[in-house]
């Protein structure tokens, strides 16, 4: 009976320790000393992609001291940032499991131990806190200078090497560290407000290379959805860098989705004397009817005198858009490719409002303003009926 009852106890502390050992699986710790703020209150913000989510806040005890423990998921570390009142005391990037140890003050000096990504990502505020002092005083100089002096001149040049210098050390920072996730606050790292490190059209690569690594650790990660969107939204203009480059053949730019079916069509392959270029959003009620009502109509009139329509569809809903066509039967070509508003298409023809119209003629974007289906009845007649 003896041997029983100690058997139980081993089982039921076997079961507590487990138990703990659960409870603590999918969290990270924080141990912090904040100097000189004894009994004082401290919020813990998440960082959620673009703005922080306030966690927690925390009573510091007579010393100064607290801890917390953050909820972690697995393979998705999260960005954690402490602040005394309006000041960020540290900056944590935290792994499921990490035990962490903050020594702080209330001016935003600290140091920080039991995470390596943290320590990490200390160190990458610190290079551009540095950069951001040096850079702004010279650009403060530059101001105060003659224009068009040796001094301006002189000073023009250091500000370009600091700035050249930093960017080359931060690639240098990404690509020696692709599996880090704190390459993604680096590449959208800023001077000032609106100046980017990484601003070049090329630097779309470096997006794109690092979230592809990125994605084999932490596929789930929110921060890395982000990285892959703008990735692949500078991997467009990139494209579209490239097409306006090499347009100098034809003076509009050229379009390639798919249609209905799933087959890309290129706009530069419509064999048509006049062709119609026409965005549209398919969920509007009142563009669903200028079909029926303009377009058709136009369309029977004018497609045996060499007139083809290029609809192009700005809609995420793909399958909404597919089923629009088919729905009311319009048998020229219609294209989407499901991004939206982010589609290339939209700031190379400077849409800001839908519909929009556009006459192509033998090659030629023409000046016509199409505002309404007389309008465009004008130009297809002066333009197909000339012979």
């Amino acid at each position: 009976m003896r041997n029983l009852s100690r058997y139980l106890v081993y089982a039921v502390c076997y079961g507590i320790i487990a138990a703990l050992l659960v409870s603590c699986a999918g969290k990270a710790s924080v141990k912090c000393s904040l100097k000189d703020a004894p009994e004082s209150d401290v919020v813990v913000k998440l960082l959620n992609i673009n703005r922080y989510e306030i966690l927690d806040t925390v009573r510091t005890d007579a010393s100064g001291y607290f801890s917390y423990k953050v909820d972690v998921e697995k393979a998705q570390p999260e960005f954690v940032y402490l602040f005394y009142k309006d000041t960020r005391i540290a900056s944590l990037l935290l792994k499921r499991g990490d035990a962490v140890t903050v020594e702080a003050d209330t001016l935003g000096q600290f140091t920080v131990s039991g995470s390596e990504e943290s320590v990490k990502l200390q160190q990458v505020e610190q290079d551009l806190n540095d950069f951001t002092r040096k850079f702004l005083a010279l650009s403060q100089r530059l101001e105060a200078a003659v224009p068009g002096s040796e001094e301006a001149a002189s000073l023009q040049r250091e500000l370009a090497k600091v700035y050249v210098d930093y960017y080359r050390g931060r690639l240098k920072y990404v690509m020696s560290n692709p599996y880090s996730m704190t390459t993604i606050p680096v590449l959208f790292q800023t001077v000032g407000v609106n100046l980017p490190v990484f601003g070049q059209q090329t630097d779309a690569i470096h997006f794109g290379n690092i979230c592809d690594s990125l994605e084999t650790l932490y596929p789930e990660s929110r921060y890395v959805a982000a990285l892959r969107q703008e990735a692949d939204r500078r991997y467009r203009m990139l494209e579209m860098s490239a097409k306006l480059q090499s347009a100098e053949e034809v003076n509009y730019l050229d379009i390639d989705m798919p249609d209905v079916n799933g087959v890309k069509r290129k706009l530069s392959d419509v064999d048509a004397r006049v062709i119609l270029l026409h965005f549209w959003a398919p969920d509007q009620a009142a563009q669903k009817m200028f079909n029926n009502d303009v377009l058709k109509p136009v369309y029977a009139d004018f497609a045996g005198k060499g007139l083809e329509i290029y609809q192009v569809a700005i809609s995420t809903d793909k399958a909404g858009w597919a089923r629009v066509v088919k729905e009311q039967g319009l048998g020229w070509i219609n294209v989407c490719d499901g991004l939206g508003t982010a589609s290339p298409a939209v700031p190379a023809y400077n849409l800001t409002s839908l519909p929009a119209s556009f006459i192509l003629a033998d090659g030629e974007l023409q000046e016509d303003r199409i505002t309404d289906a007389a309008s465009l009845r004008r130009v297809l007649g002066r333009l197909l009926e000339q012979d």
